[in-house]
């Protein structure tokens, strides 16, 4: 029988990526919501009367829940693909996911938060 692993090349893993974004953009209800956050996020954290680092600083940091939500569904994925049945470690798989995302936006709206602290002097 000959193995599943195709001979990767920097061009493949590019097609793949981009097979991998349309095909959870295209599904994730969730991960559509992220990406809208995140273009309307990013023209504000642009906007905003702050400096060049910490209009960077903001942007850069709504990677976060994105990384986040794309790791979550590639949970959720494999245990679907696994069991079709309800199984405690199936929900236990799926909640970290879904913990992991939570823990990304509390992240994200703290490193917002500190941010703006600073920039506008409140703090």
């Amino acid at each position: 029988m000959k193995p599943n692993k195709p001979k990767y090349t920097l061009f493949k893993n590019a097609t793949y990526a981009l097979e991998g974004f349309i095909e959870i953009t295209k599904h994730e209800s969730s991960f559509k919501l992220q990406l809208l956050l995140f273009v309307v996020m990013n023209v504000v954290s642009w906007m905003l009367p702050i400096s060049f680092f910490n209009s960077a600083v903001l942007s850069l940091s709504l990677f976060i829940p994105i990384i986040a939500e794309v790791t979550n569904s590639a949970i959720e994925r494999v245990v679907d693909l696994v069991t079709v049945e309800h199984h405690i470690m199936a929900k236990r798989a799926k909640d970290a996911g879904a913990t992991l995302v939570l823990l990304s936006l509390i992240l994200t709206g703290l490193i917002w938060i500190v941010i703006l602290l600073d920039a506008f002097k409140i703090v």
